[in-house]
């Protein structure tokens, strides 16, 4: 299977099923001597994993990451970098009925169509469990960019019909939703429990701010630093839309209210008095703050009845048991944290050769480290 690897120097590929023996991702072209350890990954893994409230599936998991290479004494070698996640409570008997039909909303028949053949417990590849991957690659990619100065913050802007109408960045870790706005988060779980009293599930919104990213990161045509990251972000199995910016909005305005007015700051760098570009032009950050949506679609694992067909062509009805979450957003929400954090990763290491004379400087001042006896460089 092709299509499991992202990235052209900080490059991941991510493995395993969902019910398979494990899910992992080796990362290659992480520099060395990043500071790493199980606690830097754990944090991020935490924010994915299921049973955290009664909105997600109550899969019993911990997600536990084990660093298998590329770390030494703390810190990492430079050479490729295997970490995996073990499955614990995968329940294959959920599954059996689906091996003889197509689930509605999920990949069951595009992934018979492609390969003639699929694993069909949860989903095998196609499963969300195959974020794991993603996530702890993520973490070490955005602790590379905390070096930087680059920070995420990520959360739920909507579920359902509920969009926040304030922001208070505090109040994203004190809901289940990961919504900075706590009246919308109780409205949100209002709808939600609706939901599940129906045997239904819900989408969302997940939105995410990107500060710190210098002017100049990106290239003007076939990779432009937000086509990259819609890429990342809607390769998220449940993503069905992406915008930067202004988004879709852009569309209804003028050219007078959608420009971003640049001015001298007072630090006599330019900037912009607006940011409908969501910080990017021409496909390059123009060092604003990167603001990207990802819009994902409501559970398709619902146990309401449906209709769908067989292997055998029959037009048959069901309704999917096992666990299941009733919303995907808030566990998604770091999954889409962790892709920009790639993208961005990639980007900036990218970048390092964009100009001859940052070559020399870096090139002359390791000869200079070099001549006086420090080689730390």
């Amino acid at each position: 299977m092709a299509g499991s690897t992202l990235g052209t120097i900080f490059k991941i590929t991510t493995w395993g099923e969902s019910h398979g023996t494990g899910i992992g991702v080796v990362i290659d072209g992480c520099p060395a001597g990043l500071a790493l350890d199980t606690a830097d990954i754990q944090s991020y893994l935490d924010r994915r994993k299921p049973g955290q409230s009664r909105y997600t599936t109550q899969r019993n998991e911990e997600d536990t990451v084990e660093i298998l290479s590329g770390v030494f004494e703390g810190k990492t070698t430079g050479t490729p970098i295997s970490m995996v996640v073990y499955n614990k409570d995968q329940r294959s008997r959920d599954y059996g009925d689906i091996a003889s039909y197509y689930r509605p909303g999920h990949a069951d028949f595009t992934f018979d169509a492609k390969y003639g053949f699929r694993d069909y417990r949860g989903g095998g590849r196609s499963s969300g469990r195959e974020t794991i991957g993603r996530v702890a690659a993520g973490a070490v990619a955005a602790k590379l960019l905390r070096s930087l100065g680059i920070s995420f913050l990520t959360y739920a802007k909507s579920v359902g019909p509920v969009e926040i109408s304030s922001f208070d960045p505090d109040e994203i870790p004190k809901n289940p939703l990961y919504m900075p706005d706590a009246a919308a988060a109780q409205k949100a779980q209002a709808h939600l429990e609706d939901c599940m009293k129906n045997h239904n599930s819900a989408g969302g919104v997940i939105e995410c701010r990107i500060n710190g990213i210098p002017a100049g990161i990106g290239d003007p045509v076939f990779e432009k630093l937000d086509a990259n990251l819609a890429k990342a972000i809607l390769s998220v199995g449940a993503v069905k839309g992406f915008e930067i910016g202004d988004g879709f909005w852009a569309s209804q305005t003028d050219g007078n209210t959608n420009n971003d007015s640049f001015y001298m700051t007072k630090q006599a760098s330019v900037g912009k008095q607006t940011n409908h570009s969501g910080g990017t032009l021409g496909g390059i950050s123009d060092g604003d703050t990167i603001l990207l949506r990802a819009a994902v679609k409501p559970t398709p694992s619902i146990s309401s009845p449906q209709k769908t067909v067989n292997k055998a062509g029959e037009n048959i009805d069901i309704s999917i048991c096992g666990r299941h979450d009733p919303v995907i957003v808030p566990r998604a929400v770091v999954v889409v944290e962790a892709m920009a954090a790639l993208t961005v990763c990639d980007a900036m290491l990218l970048n390092m050769t964009a100009r001859i004379d940052s070559v020399m400087d870096f090139y002359t001042s390791g000869k200079d480290k070099a001549a006086s006896g420090n080689t730390d460089i």
